[in-house]
C-alpha cells in the first residue's frame, strides 16, 4: 500500500512533468525562425519583416515587409528587389512558387521562383535556370534602406 507521502510525491510529479516538457506544437516565433527550422539561413529575408503567416498543412506562406526595397546581395553582388509582400510555399529544404523577389542580371530583372538548400549551398531558381551560392553568404539579414522604385 502506498504511503501518503508517496502519493503526494506522485501527484506533484504529475503536476510538474508537463511543465518540464517543451511544447512541440508551438510554432516558431518569427519568419526567420521558420526559415531556420526548415534548413535555411535568416538572411534570405531582409531585416524589415513586419509579420508572416504560414499554413502548417500546405506550407503556403506570406511575409509582410515594412516596405518594398532594394538590397545588394552579398552573393554575387546582385541587386535584389523585394516587394512589400512575399508569398510561396515553404517545405523542408525548399521554397517554391516564390513571388515578390527579383534580381537584376544581364541588364534586366528576373523573378526568383524558388530556392533549394543543397548541403552548404543555396540554389536560386529563375524559371528553368538556377545558380548556386554559399549558404553562409546569407547568415545575416540585410537592412532594407528604402523603397524600391518601379
Amino acid at each position: 500500500m502506498a504511503t501518503p507521502s508517496r502519493l503526494l510525491a506522485a501527484f506533484l510529479l504529475l503536476l510538474i512533468l508537463p511543465l518540464a516538457r517543451p511544447d512541440l506544437s508551438a510554432s516558431p516565433a518569427t519568419a526567420y525562425d521558420e526559415l531556420r527550422v526548415r534548413g535555411f539561413p535568416r538572411g534570405l529575408l531582409p531585416a524589415n519583416v513586419r509579420g508572416y503567416t504560414l499554413d502548417a498543412g500546405s506550407g503556403d506562406f506570406a511575409v509582410d515587409l515594412d516596405s518594398s526595397c532594394r538590397i545588394v546581395l552579398p552573393a554575387g553582388n546582385y541587386l535584389a528587389s523585394f516587394n512589400n509582400r512575399l508569398t510561396g510555399r515553404l517545405d523542408e529544404g525548399r521554397i517554391s512558387g516564390l513571388s515578390g523577389i527579383s534580381v537584376r542580371a544581364f541588364f534586366r530583372w528576373w523573378s526568383i521562383t524558388g530556392i533549394r538548400a543543397d548541403g552548404d549551398q543555396l540554389v536560386f531558381e529563375v524559371g528553368s535556370v538556377s545558380a548556386k551560392f554559399p549558404a553562409r553568404d546569407f547568415n545575416a539579414s540585410l537592412e532594407c534602406p528604402g523603397k524600391a522604385s518601379s
